[in-house]
């Protein structure tokens, strides 16, 4: 299966990533041709060789003409992106990337997703850097994305909001998680777009991937520093499917930490709270189970699935948040089957649906309920209509594709 790996020493933005995929060989009239299917206009693409420092990479330039562009909801890029001819791929991997942006820069503004806005991030060129980019990866075969640690950069930028700390608050909400560092130069190295769409698609990050590269391109910043490459380098890769090493290199199986806690002396009202703040602190899952204790007291017994980076400031979570006087931790082995999300049109609107596969098979799927529920509300129908209309819509999408 065919890899890719980016590696962000000096960052990532839309336009970089559709730069790199260009200098690996992506031919720009394809893309230009299946962009053109999103009907927007006033913009041109082009691309460029150029220099950062000593390498040799691809500027690639979306030129708009009109300056002034429309503030583009969320459902109004949900709708551009459907309506094209693009592949069912791009489409869910665009939409998903813009989904993750939106509940981003929603929880940074104490809002919802569908309320926010978009300026940057909505205007023609934006949409044409994360479109195009998963164009890219399309027309490369790519399967699989891993990523290394990013270079944010430091300071303060300007922006419509005005002047903002570095990573922009959004582009910190999107890459939690994920392992960042500042780096010695000034500026934005990591932007909202590169940001969602490496959270979006990568599986891993950390080092390299055990991998045949068969290939590397670079895309280029607009910057150019003295003495620093500011470029994006793809490396593409070949792993074999049978390889001994799927749990690492193919995210099907994977260490995590248990760490449990029996409670019997804790308001039921905390409960809720612990786990807010555990899925925000990075847990996997939060969970509660009902047991019974010495003295048949009933209590609950408090599990939370954590990453290994992540266990000690989840403890701390417990034992600070919580009555109990200590917690248990032992590894485990999580497989997990790939989720994407895709977006369907029903006659009530647009619906996400959350799809778990195990490598081509689709194994189940699930309408999104926030969608549902929405959408039930502004139809006045039954919300289990709602559901039912969406699960048949893509029922119907998967015998379409046997």
């Amino acid at each position: 299966m065919r890899v890719v790996y980016f590696d962000c020493f000096a960052g990532i933005s839309g336009d970089m990533i559709v730069g790199a995929q260009l200098d690996l060989g992506v031919d720009i009239e394809s893309l230009r041709d299946q962009l053109s299917s999103l009907g927007l206009s006033g913009y041109e693409i082009s691309s460029s060789p150029v220099r950062r420092n000593a390498i040799a990479a691809t500027k690639f330039e979306v030129v708009v003409h009109q300056q002034q562009q429309p503030a583009r909801t969320l459902a109004d890029i949900r709708s551009i992106v459907i309506e094209s001819n693009l592949s069912e791929a791009v489409k869910s991997r665009s939409i998903a990337i813009f989904e993750r942006l939106a509940d981003a820069e929603a929880k940074v503004h104490g809002t919802t997703a569908e309320k926010i806005h978009f300026h940057e991030v909505g205007a023609v060129d934006s949409i044409i850097d994360t479109v195009g980019a998963m164009i890219g990866f399309e027309l490369l075969g790519v399967e699989h994305f891993f990523c290394s640690p990013l270079r944010v950069g430091t300071g303060l930028i300007e922006t419509e909001h005005g002047l903002l700390p570095v990573p922009a608050p959004a582009t910190a909400e999107l890459l939690r998680g994920a392992p960042v560092y500042a780096g010695d130069i000034e500026g934005e190295f990591v932007t909202p777009t590169g940001a969602a769409i490496v959270a979006t698609l990568c599986e891993k990050f950390g080092t390299v991937p055990p991998m045949r590269i068969v290939n590397a391109g670079y895309g280029a910043g607009s910057r150019d520093p003295k003495n620093f490459p500011n470029v994006l380098r793809l490396l593409i890769g070949e792993i074999e499917e049978d390889e001994e090493t799927p749990a690492e290199v193919c995210a099907t199986s994977e260490k995590v930490v248990v760490i449990d806690t029996n409670i019997d002396d804790m308001n039921p009202q905390v409960y809720g709270f612990v786990m807010e703040r555990a899925f925000a602190a990075g847990a996997l899952d939060v969970f509660t189970t009902p047991v019974q204790m010495k003295k048949d007291r009933p209590g609950v017994l408090l599990t939370v699935l954590s990453k290994p980076s992540d266990v000690e400031k989840l403890i701390e979570l417990l034992l600070r948040e919580t009555t109990t006087l200590g917690v248990r931790c032992y590894d485990a082995n999580r497989r997990a089957l790939e989720r994407t999300i895709e977006t369907v049109e029903t006659e009530y609107g647009a619906v996400r649906v959350k799809v778990a596969r195990d490598g081509a098979r689709t194994l189940h799927f699930q309408p999104e309920y926030e969608d549902c529920a929405r959408l039930a509300i502004e139809s006045n129908v039954p919300l289990i209509e709602v559901q039912a209309a969406a699960s048949a819509v893509y029922r119907a999408r998967l015998k379409g594709g046997e």
